[in-house]
């Protein structure tokens, strides 16, 4: 029963992401099509690959069994192996990655298996075993790598990584991992039917939170394209033209701001503007929330001295972040102190400045004058 729960939410989890066009999960994102269709692929195949399995149920014989196995895991290796792989690299949005690499990767498991399948004989699954860790550990390292390298990305070119950060890729791997390992090398018996299915449960809801949850870059990459052929400004000119069109207009306000989105406002490219920022060391994304944080703290400057009722998200949403929690981090990030601890040493100060010139005031009134003089 717990086997053919899971093939049907396979089959749910592959028809949702064909054929819904909205977003149960995150209306307000929108996820990558690619990405959609290469999960909704992987859950059609896990879908026939517990179909194949089922039938191994109801056989007596051992041999027949183990043949049954055999073809299911040489038919697994040719697909579900690889389309869990290419998951990974699609999550990845800073360029597209050669994705066919996936399918090479798995060729010797799937030869090491045919091999086993016609000699009918186990001496091959100790090598079959070998190469799926090597291939585990080098996958680790190569995502562990190209995660680093894809936060860089983000940092360079965007203000707002909500919905954008893939460190969740790693408990993708980590668990189509654990999955395949235990399914693979057939550890604890009749309970490692179990886990594989409960795990195959958490990787479906898991996948699907996180497909749907991944904001779609690929259209900033398309305005790249168009954008990189203006005229450039000399990066000497860029600093100027940043107040005017970035400072002045408050442009930092937008949500969701991309580095080539403000290299067209301010007339130059993207690459002259990573130079630019490259120069004054610091990142695009540093660049934005800094202005941003200044901006909440003039306004909450500005609402306490006039006595206005306010909240911090509010003041926050009026600084151009939609996520609270995402201004916080930026905050203690910038200032070294949560906006809770800052924001009652700035109103010590402003109590003890706000004293002080009461008592200035004080002195200098002709009554205060007149009293000294007495």
């Amino acid at each position: 029963m717990l086997y053919a729960v899971v093939a049907a939410l396979n089959l749910v989890a592959c028809c949702y992401l064909l054929f819904r066009r909205a977003n149960a999960i995150a209306p307000n994102v929108t996820p990558p099509v690619r990405l959609r269709r290469w999960t909704a692929a992987f859950f059609a195949f896990m879908t026939l690959s517990h179909l194949w399995y089922m039938p191994s149920i109801y056989l007596t014989s051992s041999e027949d069994k183990m043949l049954c196995y055999d073809i299911g895991g040489m038919l697994d290796s040719m697909t579900t192996f690889p389309l869990a792989i290419v998951i990974l690299f699609t999550m990845l949005q800073d360029r597209r990655r050669p994705l066919w690499l996936a399918f090479v990767m798995v060729i010797p498991l799937v030869v090491l298996l045919a091999l086993n399948l016609g000699t009918h004989d186990e001496a091959f699954l100790p090598m079959f075993h070998a190469y799926l860790l090597l291939l585990a550990i080098g996958l680790t390292i190569y995502m562990i790598h190209e995660v680093r390298r894809y936060g860089c990305w983000l940092r360079d070119n965007y203000a707002d990584l909500e919905h954008k950060e893939v460190w969740q890729s790693f408990v993708v791997l980590a668990v189509m991992l654990l999955g395949f390992g235990i399914y693979s090398f057939e550890i604890g018996g009749l309970a490692n039917k179990y886990i594989v299915q409960v795990n195959n449960i958490i990787l479906i809801c898991y996948l699907l939170w996180r497909v749907e949850s991944l904001s779609d870059l690929s259209i900033s990459q398309q305005q790249s394209i168009s954008t990189g052929l203006s005229v450039p400004s000399s990066c000497n000119n860029i600093g100027p033209l940043l107040q005017m069109h970035c400072i002045d207009t408050q442009l930092y306000l937008q949500h969701d701001l991309s580095l080539i989105q403000l290299a067209k406002a301010i007339g130059t490219n993207r690459t002259y503007l990573s130079l630019y920022f490259s120069n004054q060391n610091i990142t695009y994304n540093a660049y934005i929330n800094n202005l941003r944080i200044n901006h909440f703290i003039r306004l909450y400057r500005k609402a306490v001295a006039d006595q206005h009722f306010f909240t911090a998200q509010q003041l926050a949403l009026e600084s151009g972040y939609h996520s609270y929690r995402t201004f916080s981090e930026v905050f203690k990030r910038q200032t070294g102190q949560s906006v809770t601890v800052w924001m009652k040493t700035a109103n010590k100060q402003e109590q003890s400045q706000t004293y002080l010139d009461s008592a200035e005031r004080k002195l200098a009134s002709p009554e205060s004058k007149t009293e000294n003089e007495g």
